[in-house]
């Protein structure tokens, strides 16, 4: 997902000026949100929404690819929003291509939109595991 605009925000090498409103707006998944509500899951930033969504049972999305683009894109984005908030050490970075990562505390990066892209289209890997494994590193 490449975030153009973000530009002004980044100082050298992906330093960001503003990381808290960089948070914020990769936490919006407006789409996601919508997709799932209408299923009665409440995303709530925590790892128990990522068990939830992991238990839905797929819709239309898998049949529009526009809408599983987006999805993908907002699944992978909930993802880091979720590390980022609850993993000591985790930030969102932004790479030189413009892709939004998650930086965890030992340097390693993720990146949560492709992941995010593997689960929309097939389930695989599951999002709660995703999690689970960069928890407990």
């Amino acid at each position: 997902m490449n975030i153009p605009f973000l530009g002004n925000r980044r100082q050298k090498h992906g330093v960001l000026r503003d990381p808290e409103g960089l948070a914020e707006l990769l936490a919006e998944c407006e789409l996601l949100r919508s997709q799932v509500s209408r299923a009665g899951v409440r995303l709530d930033d925590s790892p128990a929404s990522l068990e939830a969504l992991d238990q839905l049972v797929p819709g239309s999305w898998r049949d529009d690819e526009d809408t599983l683009t987006w999805l993908g894109n907002d699944a992978g984005l909930y993802l880091g929003t979720v590390i980022v908030r609850t993993v000591p050490g985790a930030v969102w970075e932004i790479r030189s291509d413009g892709q939004p990562v998650v930086r965890l505390a030992s340097g390693r990066e993720l990146d949560v939109v492709d992941s995010g892209h593997a689960w929309a289209a097939g389930g695989v890997p599951e999002l709660s595991q995703l999690y689970a494994e960069v928890a407990e590193a």
